[in-house]
């Protein structure tokens, strides 16, 4: 982790993964994985070697909780980054992080650090 968090993003609008991308690099991490629908976020879920995976939950009309499960069972974690509330969610995913939409760069930043205290994260600017 000294160059950083590598980082599974899941997100179907373009442009919001575009920006939520930006702001892992700009924090100092890199983004090793994108998926915009279930079916490939979930081979990525399965196969891809990431630190942290950051879901949107809603995918194009699809609810994105067989990849957060995907993800559960391989011992990763996640948080959901959303315009929705955790009551969308299955009742054993509530207890995971939810980053609501818009996100900001500093609450993505609190989010990690709280996920992974120690990991080298530059301040944004």
């Amino acid at each position: 982790m000294a160059d950083g968090l590598s980082v599974f993003l899941v997100e179907d609008e373009a442009l919001i993964r575009m920006m939520i991308a930006d702001m892992v690099v700009e924090l100092g991490h890199h983004v090793v994985a994108e998926a915009d629908n279930v079916r490939d976020a979930s081979a990525f879920a399965m196969t891809a070697q990431y630190d942290l995976a950051i879901l949107d939950i809603n995918l194009m009309g699809v609810y994105v909780d067989p990849v957060a499960d995907l993800i559960e069972r391989r011992g990763k974690p996640f948080l959901f980054a959303t315009g929705y509330g955790p009551e969308l969610l299955p009742s054993l995913l509530r207890r995971r992080p939810i980053l609501r939409k818009p996100i900001a760069m500093d609450q993505l930043k609190a989010m990690i650090d709280s996920m992974f205290p120690g990991a080298p994260v530059k301040a944004p600017h």
